[in-house]
């Protein structure tokens, strides 16, 4: 039996379509191994959006050329779609594809697999709409991700995807309940992914509220829906209504913020001023009291000040984010950012994100403190020798003794007793 195996670096959308290759793969005959191990085809599903990632998805490669050299490689995603010219070069790599012919791996890698004596090798694909990928079960989930939407139209200054994953575009509606029906069967919580999933749906008359709208009102057995991130500007009232209204939309919104400092943001080409994202992120809390809002922040930016840094840092306090990803700036061939003056030093860089991890630490604690004495409702994970460990709807971290009548996946309210290194410690009720 042909066996393969897959290594994914990324996001969640880039985990939801390694999912899918190994749906088809295996519905091709072909048997999953795990990466360390000898296989005949190698899939490397990378990602591009830092220095690190591309560093890494590189290192996947050379791994898999070592464990088998006589192996299949397919190296796919968003580090070829920026690199292809550099991989077309390198020896022992047998299939590319970038943003374009994903919905064909598995098809491409049999073809391949049949064409390895004349070293086969795919062309690029032009992104043309929305690829439809299925997935009808996460086999080493609980929770399942369901990509809905790709691409970027926003070109900010320091990022690399809209280069990377091509123009903005969705999944149909119909597509996105089907599937929705589908995962809830297996999956008590469905996590809406996409590139810039707050703008769903504009090429379909469509939009993210009225799509969660109707996979609430179609899949019945589903507990929880989540939204992997969204930006500011595209949180509306009408989704504000729904989330308030309809307890199955987790309370919790991954908002990224990227630079508490209108000056930074504006070097950043974000669509918004500190003060309208705090005046909308208050918005929100008046309306639901308790979510968490969590968000993503870069430092180290070209010409960023120490006092620019310091503002932006009494930002993040203000704004009480739940948790924080920090990242230091990473300069990416193409952007706009990569051709300012007055690049950060590595040390700067260095310090900062130290600087930053602290904040977002202290505002952790004080977030997951105040619900000690209260009641979450918490979807089992695993279960290792300290109880069950699980998420809340906010995306806090539990772990409990529970008897053996429960099992993952179960879904339970859980009382908080206490806090202990980020983690909230409960019993059942």
């Amino acid at each position: 039996m042909t066996t393969f195996a897959i290594a994914t670096l990324g996001c969640k959308v880039n985990a939801f379509e390694s999912e899918s290759y190994t749906e088809s793969l295996i519905g091709l005959g072909y048997q999953e191994v795990d990466f360390k191990s000898k296989a005949d085809v190698y899939i490397i599903n990378t990602c591009s959006v830092t220095n690190t990632a591309t560093s890494k998805s590189r290192q996947k490669i050379s791994q898999a050329q070592r464990s088998n050299p006589e192996a299949l490689i397919c190296v796919v995603g968003c580090y070829v779609q920026t690199h292809q010219e550099d991989l077309k070069k390198q020896l022992g790599i047998d299939v590319l594809i970038g943003a374009g012919g994903k919905n064909k791996l598995a098809s491409t890698i049999r073809d391949a697999l049949h064409s390895k004596g004349i070293g086969y090798q795919t062309e690029l694909s032009a992104v043309d709409g929305f690829e439809e990928l299925k997935v009808n079960h996460f086999q080493h989930q609980t929770r399942a991700f369901l990509k809905v939407q790709d691409g970027c139209d926003q070109f900010c200054s320091y990022c690399i995807i809209p280069y990377a994953r091509g123009r903005e575009r969705s999944l149909d509606p119909r597509s996105v309940v089907e599937q929705a029906v589908v995962l809830s069967e297996n999956h008590p919580e469905i996590v809406l992914a996409g590139i810039h999933t707050g703008r769903y749906g504009k090429e379909h008359g469509s939009d993210l509220t009225t799509v969660i709208r109707e996979i609430l009102h179609n899949a019945p057995k589903l507990h929880r829906i989540r939204i992997s991130s969204i930006e500011v500007t595209e949180i509306t009232d009408g989704f504000i209504a729904l989330m308030k209204k309809e307890p199955r939309i987790a309370r919790h919104l991954h908002i990224p913020i990227q630079s508490g400092c209108d000056q930074t943001l504006r070097r950043m080409n974000r669509p918004y001023t500190v003060k309208e994202f705090l005046d909308a992120i208050n918005r929100i809390r008046q309306e639901i009291p308790g979510i968490s809002i969590s968000t993503d922040l870069i430092v180290g930016f070209p010409q960023e000040s120490e006092e620019e840094f310091l503002t932006t840092l009494q930002t993040m306090m203000d704004a009480r984010f739940s948790f924080m990803h920090v990242f230091p700036y990473s300069k990416r061939e193409y952007t706009d950012a990569a051709k300012l003056e007055g690049h950060t030093t590595p040390q700067c860089k260095k310090q900062r994100v130290q600087a930053a991890q602290q904040c977002s630490q202290r505002l952790n604690r004080a977030y997951l403190q105040g619900f000690v004495g209260k009641s979450v409702d918490v979807l089992l994970e695993h279960e290792n020798e300290n109880g069950w460990f699980g998420h809340s709807s906010e995306y806090l971290p539990v772990i409990t003794t529970l008897g053996k009548e429960h099992a993952e996946k179960d879904m339970l309210s859980i009382e908080i007793l206490d806090m202990k290194d980020g983690i909230l410690i409960g019993r059942e009720k």
